[in-house]
């Protein structure tokens, strides 16, 4: 790599710390950049600044947002006593891809994961018990990943919830095992929600 300038090489490890992106891919990104006219690169670079400044958390669901609480919480149309537990920001949008899903979300950022370290302290988790506290929730589904993270994280939310009497159910098994649902098509998300089985 020292065949470029310090300032490319510098660009190139920088896009390289960015997830799914390896050292060609970097490479590829940092060289389309330099052949931007100057002009895109600026609103390039100004909108990465500008989301990390003004996006935050939900106060509600904890999903990614640039007002306090997201458009699905503040929606008085949606269903506030169906709550659906997701892992991630990019989890809840591919369900709202399918425009069928009429309730709310919670959004856990990670899933348990003792390898990794990650405990139920280490996700969304305290949150979601105190919201359920406060609103009149009938049920709650789960729809954590299938990967053993994800199956851990749902047995361990369906545990804390139970006593309370509210309703827990898990997405069916029609998402594949070990498969993320950002990445899954639309018609088997909805039939993972339609054949959701209770815990």
């Amino acid at each position: 790599m020292e065949y470029y300038s310090s300032h490319i090489n510098r660009l190139i490890e920088q896009l390289s710390h960015l997830p799914g992106i390896g050292a060609k891919s970097a490479q590829r990104l940092a060289f389309h950049i330099m052949n931007m006219p100057r002009d895109q690169v600026e609103q390039l670079t100004a909108s990465i600044v500008n989301a990390r400044e003004n996006v935050q958390y939900c106060k509600c669901c904890y999903t990614l947002t640039d007002k306090e609480i997201c458009p699905i919480c503040a929606n008085s149309k949606r269903d506030h006593s169906v709550i659906m537990v997701v892992e991630n920001t990019r989890d809840l949008a591919a369900y709202e891809k399918t425009g069928k899903f009429e309730g709310v979300y919670h959004v856990l950022h990670g899933a348990i994961s003792p390898m990794l370290g990650i405990g139920p302290d280490d996700i969304k988790l305290k949150e979601l018990m105190q919201r359920l506290t406060k609103d009149e929730v009938k049920e709650v589904i789960i729809a954590t990943n299938s990967s053993l993270e994800g199956e851990t994280t749902a047995m361990y939310i369906s545990k804390l919830i139970k006593p309370t009497g509210i309703r827990v159910s898990r997405i069916a098994s029609g998402v594949p095992v070990g498969g993320d649902l950002e990445y899954i098509d639309e018609v088997t998300l909805l039939r993972a929600l339609e054949g959701r089985v209770e815990l």
